[in-house]
């Protein structure tokens, strides 16, 4: 059999493991870019699928390896907004501000309550 399209060399490399891979990677990039973009519809995320062929030729044959990479941009992480306060201690109020009862809240750890 002689081989001339790329797509059959494609499919017949590593015995069609090299396809399977392929395929599966492009899916999980495209169910990340997917997850991405209806998370955030007013952004554009992109990626990448790289596949690398290598090809060494000795004595009139060659030998075909090859090498698949890919690339999601990074999920953003939320951010937490705290005050910090004179003694460096995080606070959810800020510490300028008094309660009207009360005085500063407290920054130390505190339990929780049980439930009534």
């Amino acid at each position: 059999m002689k081989i001339r399209e790329a797509s059959i060399l494609l499919g017949a490399l590593e015995g069609g493991e090299l396809n399977r891979s392929l395929s599966a990677e492009l899916s999980k990039v495209l169910a990340e870019l997917h997850d991405m973009s209806t998370e955030d519809v007013k952004k554009t995320f992109k990626g990448e699928v790289d596949i690398k062929i290598m090809l060494a030729a000795e004595n009139g044959a060659v030998t075909i390896s090859s090498e698949i990479k890919s690339k999601t941009p990074k999920r953003p992480r939320a951010r937490s907004f705290y005050w910090i306060t004179e003694n460096g201690e995080l606070s959810t109020e800020h510490p300028n501000q008094t309660d009207m009862f009360k005085g500063p809240r407290d920054t130390a750890t505190r339990t929780a309550e049980p439930a009534v």
